[in-house]
């Protein structure tokens, strides 16, 4: 791995970061709270690509998991583990790797800009969404005994503000790939 790879890793991991400054904000009929750091999380895929955008979420784990307080609500160590939202955590390092391996396969620099925005963010729907949402809402419905159907019930309340964040992420996408692409190339 080159240095400018590293950089770039540890670049997006202080993007994450510093989207947990935004304090959490609590919905009371469901333990997770909205977070911006999923945001972080879609511009590492889109922007990085799979293998850089996982490394800074894996990086950004690790960071927490030692005990600095870089999640949102100050949270840290190895408690973020036993908590509801543990799947989510857990979900951001395949997120960023779906977002990623979507990104890389479906924007190519010869196609429209509009196309391009489409791509980044139908990979960020689907990789900081769905897939996000498959570990999270799993785990949130095993670990607190809520069930299924009322953990994804109360999850949905989530959906707009994240499609407004894959909108942001593409936006942020396109604009990278058009004036630095970072994405690696692929035949």
């Amino acid at each position: 791995m080159k240095t400018r790879d590293l950089v770039l890793i540890s670049l997006f991991s202080a993007i994450i970061i510093a989207l947990g400054l935004l304090p959490p904000i609590p919905l009371g009929f469901i333990p997770v709270p909205i977070t911006a750091q999923s945001l972080g999380v879609m511009l590492a895929g889109v922007v990085l690509g799979a293998k850089r955008g996982t490394l800074a979420v894996l990086l950004t784990i690790l960071i927490a998991a030692i005990g600095l307080p870089v999640l949102s609500g100050g949270r840290g160590g190895l408690s973020i583990f036993y908590t509801p939202t543990t799947g989510f955590l857990i979900g951001w390092i395949a997120a960023a790797f779906v977002t990623g391996y979507l990104s890389e396969r479906l924007v190519k620099a010869n196609v429209s800009a509009i196309r391009q925005f489409i791509y980044f963010w139908a990979a960020s729907v689907t990789g900081g969404i769905v897939v996000l949402y498959a570990f999270g809402i799993t785990y949130l419905a095993l670990a607190t005994g809520l069930g299924f159907s009322k953990a994804l019930l109360g999850s949905l309340a989530f959906i707009s503000g994240d499609m407004l964040k894959a909108v942001l992420a593409a936006l942020a996408g396109r604009a990278v790939m058009a004036g630095y692409p970072l994405l690696p190339r692929h035949a």
